[in-house]
């Protein structure tokens, strides 16, 4: 077999099984510890907290560790087969502390093995900005995957979803074993030696001196205030509006993020940064407007296309961002600038969302234990529409000295 021909199959192998671990527990996440943990909705939210708690934490394990002292799938694999034990253990619990805990130290060994897995595909491929795609859509695979089989074993409706944190550390144990059998990584010379500074992007502060990078800057923290009511309680809701295998029917968002992505070109080519951005930010709003008016009966229609609609949000918004990062930043930063943004995002800005998300949720609470979910939905709708006219008011378009990528350059990667 050709040697390309095998190493674009064992890298789109460890993508495809990176994203089946996390898509396999954390789709489900909010409904499992509603039903079977009796959790409150803050308490939902404080366990989804974890994956932003594990995001500020991976530029130090990445940066200050795994670049400069291991190979990189050395520590890929060891960081999952952690992970593994820590799912595995998480399912078993009976009591939302114990769990919360384990679900920490899940999420603090899985978050930077999504840098990991990135640097190891980038190091083997001679023309990246062409050949990614191709590998990390088996990523968006696995993910589809996950929740197919979620849905097909009807883990759901029986009531058996501790199953899943079983599937999902037997993949990220497979995935720990395997790692060690991919393309050696080693740790890129030092270029002196790396400090706090360099690992959280700080350099790339300078950056915020323009207003519209500024302005870029808050928008992708505000943004992901509404976006944490998507990750941590879409599941749950449809679950009691009675629509059957939530956990498949939640995957076609997936299927929309790999289409969108393909006409990404074309979108700014077209429309340029600013509005390609923009429709991302009013994406979100539709999907949550359309949660809110939606059912399970005759309107189930618009839940699917809420649920559609998360391939322009994340695509039109994360992606096109990365893309508008690089094109800004100068070269020597270019890298510090997408972690400052990363850090911004799933960390700062998923955290606030996770904290605020919860009380709101539980505010609404029904005495039979339902939700008003048109109430809930509606209040992120109003945020995001915020959020995109602060945007559209004070941003405007302009390009740094960096280059124009393509928009699978600065890889992202999506939870959901």
């Amino acid at each position: 077999m050709d040697l390309d021909l095998l190493t674009r199959a064992r890298l789109s192998t460890m993508m495809f099984l990176e994203f089946f671990v996390w898509g396999a527990w954390f789709v489900t996440l909010g409904t499992y510890l509603a039903t079977d943990l009796q959790a409150s909705g803050s308490q939902i939210s404080l366990a989804f907290l974890t994956q932003s708690l594990g995001a500020i934490l991976a530029p130090f394990i990445v940066g200050l560790i795994a670049d400069r002292f291991f190979a990189a799938q050395r520590i890929l694999g060891v960081l999952h087969l952690v992970s593994a034990v820590m799912l595995f253990l998480a399912g078993r619990q009976e009591e939302f502390g114990p769990f919360f805990v384990l679900a920490l130290l899940a999420m603090v060994s899985f978050m930077p093995t999504l840098a990991l897995a990135n640097s190891i595909s980038f190091r083997r491929l001679a023309s990246p900005e062409k050949q990614f795609p191709a590998i990390r859509v088996f990523g968006t695979i696995g993910w589809i995957i996950a929740g197919l089989l979620i849905g097909w074993l009807g883990w759901e409706a029986g009531g058996a979803l501790a199953n899943t944190f079983v599937m999902a550390a037997i993949g990220s144990a497979l995935l720990g074993i395997y790692a060690f059998t991919l393309p050696h990584t080693p740790p890129q010379p030092a270029q002196g030696r790396a400090t706090v500074r360099d690992v959280l992007g700080l350099d790339a502060l300078a950056l915020l001196k323009s207003r519209s990078f500024l302005v870029f800057f808050l928008s992708s923290i505000l943004i992901c205030i509404p976006l944490a009511f998507y990750y941590n309680f879409t599941n749950l809701y449809l679950n009691e509006i009675g629509v059957r295998s939530a956990a498949a029917v939640q995957s076609l968002g997936q299927v929309s993020e790999a289409l969108f992505l393909l006409i990404m070109p074309l979108m700014l080519k077209k429309l340029g940064i600013k509005w390609t951005l923009l429709i991302g930010m009013v994406a979100w709003a539709a999907r949550y407007a359309l949660f809110a008016v939606g059912d399970a009966g005759s309107l189930l229609w618009l839940v699917i296309i809420g649920l559609l609609l998360h391939g322009v949000c994340y695509d039109f918004f994360f992606v096109a961002g990365q893309i508008y990062t690089d094109r800004f930043a100068p070269a020597h930063v270019r890298s510090a600038a997408q972690g400052l943004i990363s850090l911004a995002t799933y960390g700062v800005g998923l955290l606030i969302g996770s904290l605020i998300s919860g009380p709101i949720v539980d505010a609404f609470l029904a005495a039979d234990g339902s939700h008003a979910w048109r109430a809930i939905w509606l209040i992120p709708a109003a945020l995001a529409v915020g959020v995109a006219l602060f945007f559209a008011t004070l941003f405007r378009e302009k390009e740094g000295t960096g280059r124009t990528v393509s928009p699978a350059g600065p890889a992202g990667s999506s939870p959901s």
